[in-house]
C-alpha cells in the first residue's frame, strides 16, 4: 500500500480500492467542512422477509430475530471522539411492499416531549433514517421519530451545503411506525432497559424519488444510514431537563449516534451513508455476500473533487478548469484520469470514463453525480 499526498488532501490506495482516507482540513471557517476519517461505508445485505410483520415495535416475529443486527453504532465523528455511552444497533428487511427497518436502544431514562407531527423531532432524543435511493447525493429521504412514536418526514432536494431545499410538508403516504418501550416512559427516578422502533416505508413512496426500480432487483445497492440523537439531561420538578454549559447557558450539545461515521457532525452528507444490499433471498435460509462496486472508487475520487472546487471557487471566486490548481493527487487505475474538467465562475463539471467502455460518471458544482451508462 503506498500513500500519496500534496497540499490539503491525502488518500492511500491498496489491493482493497475502498481504502481511501481523506485527510482535508478546512484551512478557514468559510471552506467546506470534509470528512475527516477513511472512506470505508458500512455495509449490509438486506434480505427479504417470508411473513407478514406486524409493526408493534417488538421485534419477536422470526424474520427479525435472523436479521443480522448491523455494527453497534458510534460516533458521529467516528474513531475521533469516544464511544457512545449507550449501545445502538439497527436491523433491516424487505418484501415486496415494504422496506423495514427495526432499532434497539439502551436507554436508562427514556422520554420523550414532542407530540405533534413534522416537529423538530432530535430536540428529543430519537431515531433517524437516511435513505438515498440512486447515491447522488440529491433527492432523498429523511424520517425521525422519538419514544412518543411522534414522526417527522422529510424531502431533501439537495444536501444543505448545496441549498437544499428540505420540503417539511411532505409525508411518507402509507407509513406504519411503532415503538416499545422497555422500562417506563417518562417517569424520572426508575432505570428502564431501552426502547425498540420498527419501521415499514411502502416503496410506492420511496420510488418517487428513486430514479431505479422499487422494490429493488437483486444486488440492487441503495445509500442508507442511521442516527441516535442522545441529550445529557437531569430531572428537576420531576421533568427531565437538558443539562446546561455553565459558559453559555444553552443545553449541551447533543450526542449523535450512527451506523457508518461521517467523519464530522453532519448527517447529510450522502456518500458517507452506509450501503444496503438487496437480495430476494428469503432470512435465515442461506448466506449472500456483499458485492463491492468497483466503481465506488471512481465515485468517491470525484467527490474529492467536488470538494477541492467548492474550496478553490470560496478562495478565487472561481471555479477552475486546470486539475493542478485543485492541489489533489490522486491515481486511478480502472478510469480515465485525471478527469476532464469544464468550468467557468459559476458551474463546472468533471467526468472520467470507466476503462472497462460502460459508464461515464459525472460531478457537477451542485455536488450531484451522475452515472451514465455508454452501453
Amino acid at each position: 500500500m503506498r500513500i500519496r499526498s500534496i497540499g490539503k488532501h491525502s488518500i492511500v490506495f491498496g489491493v482493497v480500492p475502498l481504502l481511501m482516507l481523506l485527510s482535508m482540513s478546512a484551512l478557514a471557517a468559510d471552506l467546506l467542512p470534509v470528512p475527516e476519517i477513511p472512506y470505508a461505508p458500512r455495509h449490509y445485505v438486506c434480505y427479504q422477509t417470508a411473513e407478514p410483520l406486524t409493526i408493534d415495535g417488538r421485534l419477536d416475529e422470526t424474520a427479525w430475530q435472523a436479521a443480522a443486527p448491523t455494527e453497534v453504532f458510534v460516533d458521529i465523528e467516528g474513531d475521533l471522539k469516544p464511544l457512545p455511552r449507550f449501545h445502538t444497533h439497527a436491523r433491516m428487511l424487505w418484501d415486496s411492499t415494504y422496506f423495514y427497518v427495526a432499532a434497539e436502544m439502551v436507554e436508562p431514562d427514556i422520554w420523550g416531549k414532542l407530540t405533534e407531527r413534522d416537529a423538530v423531532i432530535y430536540h428529543d432524543n430519537d431515531f433517524e433514517v437516511f435513505i438515498d435511493p440512486d447515491g447522488d447525493t440529491h433527492e432523498y429521504y429523511e424520517l425521525e421519530m422519538n419514544a412518543l412514536n411522534t414522526v417527522w418526514d422529510l424531502l431533501l432536494i439537495k444536501p444543505y451545503r448545496d441549498g437544499a431545499p428540505a420540503v417539511n410538508a411532505w409525508d411518507i403516504q402509507g407509513l406504519k411506525t411503532a415503538v416499545s418501550i422497555n422500562g417506563s416512559l417518562n417517569v424520572p427516578g426508575d432505570i428502564d432497559s431501552g426502547w425498540s422502533v420498527e419501521i415499514a416505508i411502502p416503496w410506492k413512496v420511496l420510488s418517487e424519488c428513486a430514479h431505479r426500480s422499487s422494490p429493488p432487483h437483486e444486488g440492487d445497492q441503495w445509500r442508507v444510514n442511521f442516527s441516535r440523537v442522545e441529550w445529557q439531561t437531569e430531572v428537576k420538578d420531576g421533568q427531565y431537563i437538558k443539562l446546561l454549559d455553565s459558559t453559555t447557558g444553552k443545553s449541551l450539545p447533543e450526542n449523535n449516534w450512527v451506523w457508518s461515521p461521517q467523519g464530522l457532525i453532519a448527517m447529510h452528507y450522502p456518500e458517507m451513508w452506509g450501503i444496503v444490499q438487496f437480495t430476494q433471498t428469503v432470512v435465515g435460509s442461506e448466506a449472500v455476500p456483499f458485492v463491492e462496486d468497483i466503481y465506488e472508487p471512481i465515485r468517491w475520487a470525484l467527490r474529492l473533487v467536488y470538494y477541492a472546487e467548492t474550496d478553490y471557487r470560496t478562495e478565487h471566486g472561481r471555479f477552475t478548469s486546470d486539475w493542478s490548481d485543485l492541489g489533489l493527487d490522486v491515481s486511478l487505475e480502472n478510469c480515465t484520469w485525471p478527469p476532464l474538467i469544464e468550468a467557468t465562475s459559476n458551474q463546472f463539471e468533471a467526468m472520467t470514463s470507466s476503462n472497462d467502455g460502460i459508464v461515464d460518471f459525472y460531478i457537477t458544482q451542485d455536488g450531484r453525480l451522475r452515472r451514465e451508462n455508454r452501453r
